[in-house]
């Protein structure tokens, strides 16, 4: 006997017309260099049934690949739901990739179109020729920097001019399964892996975002998601926000402390997300202000160190809510909401649960096993083993990618690279990374191809690189050196080799010279013994 259920596609069309029909007079503030810009849910549904239009217009395939290199703007927030709703595919690029990767990604997903913002076109531009499958390049003013009258083998356009007298489109997905965005990851050694996400998965992972144990977005909010929007989608608030009819503010370029605490306070905002190194900036200058509208603080990207969730919760009255995902579980997928039960316990040890990323969220199903096999470590807080994901908005393989294999279980499990404890309750604790990655600032760094571009250096015989502890950015990547016998190299002469072939983010902040890099039994460079030497290594002017 089966159910008697209507079988109704899950597709992000759903989620804009909820805003468009139940939410238009709710705001949207984007904060630009001169000022607030202001519009509503109604008005940007219509400027978002223009930019399909326009889509159309540009010829752009029927399941074409629509770019995006832009900060948190409406505009962005536009190109979020006309490209998926139409049946294109919108692919947020990364702005501080390293412009080789980036090249990689735009090719390797073929796009059609990129949508950049006028402040960031001096970034791409030296990039452009290189893009083999771009036709057309639509620029967004965001009132500064310089644009080129034309660009060679490309059709160049001013955003607002494009969609001025469009008529809008009618939105008509019926299969749910269809891409509907894709981002590509930074945390892996060589090119980045594409994850295409389906409107299916988009829809559940937004009905997850607005749970109570997970973000609980609602109606009621003013969401600021000052996580980038070409970070694994703003961590589904974007979405989320839309389908609630929350109103958003959002940040534009600047992310500086002073700028965040000002709309925090100024727009009274009730959930702002973003990366531990962006509430480290902003716990000062909220000091002393009105944040009684604040009810959730998500942070994620990297470890919260308890200091600061401490700090939030003795200036603001409210502790840090660490979240944990990646770009493979679109993100979200643990957050750690404190039971009744936690509630009771003394202060000293609420913080350091929070230490923890949580438990598992509701739609997603996790297992910590026994390194290459399917076997659950015990629940005992102390037994670590690899962290497994599976779920209805977790990836099943990565976009043409013959890599996939190695990060997916035969049983079609996620392997996210983390080692991880679980207690007693599901509490999730990260206790180390399998490919030894170093987490700085919410960008993912591979010690390898540091140590690759090292020892392509004639006086270097060999190269480690770990991540030590950073005040403001949890990790930075410190350079373990050996030189060949009767070679000299000072620090500053390493630094200066690979500056120009790594991207700034990623160069180590120190250099030290070691007789020989520790081995383990099969002849691999043991990173543990290095990590524990240098694990209260103090790197220079801190």
């Amino acid at each position: 006997m089966k159910g008697l259920m209507q079988n109704t596609p899950l597709t992000m069309v759903h989620l804009f017309e909820r805003a468009e029909k139940y939410h238009a007079n709710k705001t949207i503030t984007t904060a630009t260099a001169v000022g607030k810009d202001r519009t509503n849910y109604g008005e940007w549904a219509a400027r978002t049934r223009q930019l399909a239009g326009a889509l159309d217009l540009l010829k752009i395939s029927k399941d074409g690949r629509v770019a995006t290199f832009a900060w948190n703007t409406a505009r962005h927030l536009e190109l979020y739901f006309a490209a998926p709703c139409t049946g294109r595919v919108v692919h947020t690029l990364n702005i501080r990739l390293f412009p080789e990767q980036l090249t990689y990604i735009a090719n390797h997903a073929e796009d059609e179109v990129v949508f950049v913002d006028r402040s960031l076109f001096a970034l791409i531009a030296p990039l452009l020729p290189t893009f083999k499958t771009v036709k057309h390049l639509v620029v967004m003013d965001d009132g500064k920097g310089d644009v080129p009258a034309s660009v060679p083998g490309m059709q160049i356009y001013n955003y607002e001019e494009l969609i001025k007298g469009v008529s809008g489109v009618e939105f008509n997905i019926t299969d749910e399964n269809l891409a509907a965005s894709m981002c590509y990851t930074s945390g892996t050694t060589g090119n980045p892996k594409g994850v295409v996400y389906s409107h299916r998965s988009t829809y559940m992972h937004t009905m997850g975002a607005m749970t109570v144990d997970s973000l609980g977005a609602r109606e009621s909010d003013v969401i600021l998601p000052v996580v980038p929007m070409f970070h694994a989608n703003a961590w589904g608030l974007a979405h989320a926000a839309v389908a609630c009819g929350a109103s958003l503010v959002l940040p534009g370029p600047d992310l500086s402390g002073k700028a965040i605490a000002n709309l925090i306070v100024e727009e009274k905002v009730t959930v702002a997300a973003g990366v531990p190194t962006i509430w480290m900036g902003v716990l000062p200058e909220l000091k002393g202000r009105d944040t009684s509208s604040l009810r959730a603080i998500p942070v994620g990207g990297s470890a919260v160190p308890k200091a600061l969730s401490e700090g939030y919760r003795q200036t603001v009255g409210l502790p840090i809510l660490q979240a944990w995902g990646m770009t493979e579980t679109s993100p979200i997928a643990a957050t750690c909401n404190l039971s009744i039960a936690d509630q009771q316990k003394s202060i000293e040890e609420q913080a350091e649960l929070r230490t923890t990323v949580g438990t598992i969220n509701f739609g997603v199903d996790c297992r910590v096993v026994l390194p290459g096999t399917t076997t659950p470590v015990p629940w005992d807080g102390e037994t670590s083993g690899e962290l497994q994901c599976a779920g209805s908005w977790i990836a099943s393989t990565y976009y043409n990618d013959a890599r996939a294999g190695e990060s997916f279980t035969e049983d079609g499990w996620l392997r996210t690279g983390d080692v991880a404890t679980m207690d007693s309750s599901g509490r999730i604790r990260l206790v180390d990374r399998t490919k030894d990655l170093i987490k700085t600032g919410g960008e993912w760094i591979s010690s390898v191809e540091i140590e690759n571009e090292l020892m392509s250096h004639p006086k270097i015989k060999e190269a480690a690189v770990v991540g030590v502890p950073h005040p403001k950015w949890s990790e930075r990547p410190l350079a373990c050196v050996v030189l060949n016998p009767g070679e000299l190299l000072t620090k500053e002469e390493v630094l200066d080799y690979v500056r120009p072939r790594l991207a700034k983010w990623q160069v180590p902040d120190d250099v030290v010279f070691i007789d020989e890099v520790p081995k383990t039994s099969v002849g691999k460079f043991s990173k543990k013994t290095l990590r524990e030497k240098y694990a209260d290594y103090v790197l220079p002017n801190l």
